[in-house]
Formats: C-alpha cells, structure tokens, sequence
C-alpha cells in the first residue's frame, strides 16, 4: 500500500498520534474545532515560562484568527513576551543547565543573565528597557490620579511605540502585539510577583509613584471576568484551554462557581470544554494535577463536558495542537 502523506501537521497527527498522550492531542484538538465551528469561544490559561519558550510563535497567529478569544496569564508571562520582543538577540541559551554548579549561576548572575530552565533573559536590554517605557505610562496615570489594569499599561506601551525601535524579532511573532491589536481581554492575577509588579512596588516606595491604586488587583480581574463571561456566555459557549496550572488556571475557572454559587446567578452556563495540558503529577491537594472531573464538584465543569488532560511538555504540545486548529 502507499504511504500516506503527512505533509502537513494535521495529517501527521492524524496519522501518527492514535495512542495514549499523542492521541489526546488529536482528540482535544478535533474537541477545540468543534467548539469554535459552533460559534463558541475559547479562553486560555497560560502558566509556566509559556512566554519565554516564545509560544508567540503559534499562539499570535491563534490570536489572529479569532482561535483564542481572551486569556489569563501569570505576570512572568504578560512580561516575558515584551522582553523577547525587545532583547531576543541579547538571550543566552544554556543547554547544559542540568549540569551548572553553583559557581556557574553565580557567573550567570555576574552576567546580569536571569536563567529560566535552559535560557537567560538579559536584565539590561530586557528588564530595564521595558522599565524605561512602562514608568512614563504609570507616572503619567498617577499624576492624573487615574488606574488601569497591568496588561492595560502594556497595550499602551505596545501602541504608544516607544519600544518598535528595539523590537528584534518580527512582531507577528509577539502574542502580546497580536493580543493589543484586537484588545483581546486578558487576566493577570497576581501580577506583583513579576519582575515589573516588583519594579512597581519598588518605585511606589521610593516616591517615584504616589499611589499604589495606579494599577489595580486581581481583585478587579475578577470583577472585570465577571463581567466578561456573563456577556459573552448568554451568546456562546466558552472552552477552557489550560496551560499548567496555578493562578493562571485556577483563577479564571473559578469566575463560574462564583456567579452561579456566589451571586446566585443558577442560570449561568458551565464551561463548555475543557483541556489541559501538564505534566503535574496527579495528587490529592494539587490544583495543576486535579483531574478534570474533580471540577464538576466545583460547579466548573458538567459531568458531560468534553475533558482532555494531555501529561505532557506544553512547549511541545501547545504548538503542535495549535497548528492543528489552525489547519497547518
């Protein structure tokens, strides 16, 4: 018999990927056409150093192409996606970093190189660059007495330009460039434990900002995902895609228990899919390892939600899924 061409991604998985984990990735992936082709749309988490494996490769282009229709992030990854747009050249991979001593991280330090897993982002040409843009938006909002968002004081950066002339890779390649573009709704709990929540705090204590109120909490995330997913599920229905767990997931999957248990809104739709991909042990007690249906207890999710957890590597799998739904 002939082979059959696998001359694309779809093809390939379909081919290839029948059993176990590759599997799940061609059934979540079928899961996800089906909710967006229905009308629905599809929120994502996004946990990890996401940003940092430049998922924006694959995830801009979703963006793009109404695939992804609002996000929640960790702080780490709304920052990181800036700092590899304006510093990427400036990175430095380490292949080896199994092997580094202390000795070795200390010269890294001494390098001012912040290490992620096998790549350090450089703190002049990433961190102080994106600080020098950013701390006009905020000191000009709290001369004004006025407060936004964290991600709301990105977009203005991103389209204000103040950083196009240090931007080093093609920013087609930047989610967060493709997220301010269609003002897609994004989710940043607990953002002060990024490097630019930190850098915040730090200028509010030395006066440079007077009013911490300049940029609100997660408090007022929530809020504003209230109102989002009682606007957009009286039209559609919403997935949950997940990538690793923590805040970015458990926050934002959490606004459905809130209205229909909190706020006695009963009518209030579940979440209409779900997939998550990690590789959290499964545990008593972890959320990023919870199975799925752990959340009907929760009121998240329906006993006949479609549920997909892939255990696996996201910067392997998200892009691979990604390129799926989008017919490549």
């Amino acid at each position: 018999m002939p082979r059959v061409k696998t001359d694309s991604i779809r093809a390939f998985a379909k081919h290839h990927f029948r059993h176990f984990n590759a599997a799940v990735i061609v059934d979540a992936a079928e899961g996800y056409e089906q909710l967006i082709d229905a009308g629905g749309k599809m929120f994502l988490s996004m946990a990890g150093a996401m940003s940092t494996a430049e998922i924006g490769l694959s995830l801009a282009e979703m963006i793009r192409r109404d695939k992804v229709h609002a996000i929640s992030c960790t702080g780490a990854n709304l920052e990181e996606d800036v700092f590899n747009l304006v510093a990427h050249d400036h990175y430095v991979r380490v292949p080896h970093y199994r092997d580094l001593s202390p000795d070795d991280e200390q010269a890294l330090l001494d390098r001012h190189l912040n290490r992620v897993t096998d790549t350090c982002i450089p703190e002049e040409e990433a961190f102080r660059r994106v600080e020098a843009a950013i701390r006009q938006v905020w000191k000009a909002a709290d001369e004004a007495g006025e407060s936004y968002l964290p991600h709301e004081y990105i977009y203005r950066v991103i389209r204000n330009g103040s950083l196009e002339e240090f931007y080093q890779i093609d920013p087609a390649d930047s989610w967060i460039v493709a997220a301010a573009e269609k003002n897609l709704p994004l989710f940043v709990p607990g953002w002060e434990d990024s490097t630019l929540g930190n850098v915040f705090v730090a200028q509010h204590v030395r006066g440079e900002i007077k009013r911490l109120e300049t940029v609100r909490s997660g408090l007022h995330y929530m809020k504003a995902l209230i109102e989002w997913y009682k606007e957009t599920s009286i039209a559609t229905p919403i997935g949950f895609f997940q990538i690793g767990g923590g805040i970015a997931g458990d926050f934002p999957i959490c606004v459905v228990p809130l209205l229909r248990q909190d706020m006695k809104a009963f009518d209030t739709p579940l979440w209409s899919y779900f997939c998550q991909i990690s590789d959290s042990t499964t545990s008593y007690g972890s959320y990023s390892g919870a199975v799925p249906n752990e959340k009907i207890t929760w009121e998240k999710l329906g006993a006949s939600t479609p549920k997909f957890v892939i255990e696996s590597d996201a910067s392997i799998v998200a892009p691979l899924l990604f390129a799926f739904v989008l017919g490549e």
